[in-house]
């Protein structure tokens, strides 16, 4: 299943305001699926919170935890901001054991540039078929443990932390 949270992964431009906005939907991620890589039986889609992981919170990161523990499925993709994408999987390695969680996201929304979004997503998707349970973060042709990828704020996006 896909649990999308929200981040610049899916926000789009709003005319009215000229503002990029995350628009309370799973659109993004359909079109990926179903229309660049034809997907006949699409995974299960779920949203909440739709929100810039810069504001998220405690509280927001207890909801998604809540919905891991409480969802019948042991492979998840959550769509999710990566300003605070590593708060978040820490607190979901916290209490989530008997799963496979893949967090992934964009720095640039899919409504601008296609590529990178995709390429998240379906890297994410390919991964987590033969994936033992454990929480992993999958950017920029990284994936690996939640506590193995940062981003390096300097240059703009996440890499593989070297012991």
């Amino acid at each position: 299943m896909i649990l999308n949270i929200g981040g610049t992964f899916n926000k789009v431009y709003n005319l009215v305001s000229g503002e990029l906005e995350i628009k309370k939907n799973n659109n993004v991620i359909k079109a990926i699926l179903r229309d660049t890589f034809k997907f006949n039986n699409l995974p299960k889609i779920k949203g909440m919170i739709y929100k810039d992981s810069l504001f998220m919170d405690d509280n927001d990161r207890r909801k998604i935890v809540s919905f891991l523990l409480k969802c019948e499925y042991k492979k998840i993709i959550i769509i999710h901001g990566t300003d605070t994408i590593d708060k978040s999987a820490k607190e979901i390695a916290k209490v989530i054991k008997d799963k496979v969680i893949v967090l992934t996201g964009a720095m640039e929304p899919y409504s601008i540039n296609k590529t990178e979004a995709t390429a998240n997503l379906m890297m994410s998707y390919g991964f987590i078929q033969n994936a033992k349970n454990g929480v992993y973060i999958c950017l920029n042709g990284v994936v690996d443990r939640y506590d193995k990828v940062v981003k390096d704020r300097k240059k703009g996006y996440f890499l593989k932390v070297k012991n």
